[in-house]
């Protein structure tokens, strides 16, 4: 099964750590990565910095606009103001057809913060309780999504060229 998943971390350098320790538990068999992108917010920055770590060249440019997307609902659509309302939800819009909700746009929002990092993973097959054991010692929360077959299909085809 595809999952959306969001590790959320406690300080800005978590998601940078986790993303090493999730390539071992790739490695190791425990999760089947599609991509990720990763957030980081320092302290004092106005707006956090997003990087998509791009592994598959033929696939990375679909990703990218996922990832693009998705970040701009999470973080800089909302400082346009009222005037931006439309494309707002035309975003929420985007992102319900793949399966991420607006509540869910809406807790990540709220939960990625100054002084905080997310590593955002699609994955098949993850068993998420054994890679969370890879994260001991960290300070994370996990939000995931387990996409239907019609949502993981819409998400492939979207942004991954099928």
């Amino acid at each position: 099964m595809t999952t959306f998943t969001v590790w959320k971390f406690d300080e800005p350098e978590g998601a940078d750590r986790a993303a090493r320790l999730l390539k071992g538990a790739e490695s190791d068999g425990l999760i089947r990565v599609i991509d990720r992108a990763q957030v980081s917010w320092p302290v004092g920055a106005k707006r956090p910095t997003t990087k998509h770590v791009e592994e598959d060249v033929r696939t990375g440019a679909g990703w990218g606009a996922f990832w693009g997307l998705m970040f701009g609902a999470l973080f800089f659509a909302p400082l346009l103001g009222a005037a931006a309302g439309a494309g707002i939800g035309g975003l929420t819009k985007a992102m319900g057809k793949v399966g991420i909700t607006k509540e869910q746009m809406d807790t990540l929002r709220w939960q990625i913060t100054e002084g905080t990092s997310a590593l955002f993973v699609v994955t098949d097959g993850a068993d998420l309780d054994r890679v969370g054991e890879r994260f001991h010692g960290m300070r994370w929360v996990l939000i995931d999504t387990n996409l239907t077959d019609v949502e993981r299909g819409r998400l492939l085809e979207t942004f991954a060229g099928g």
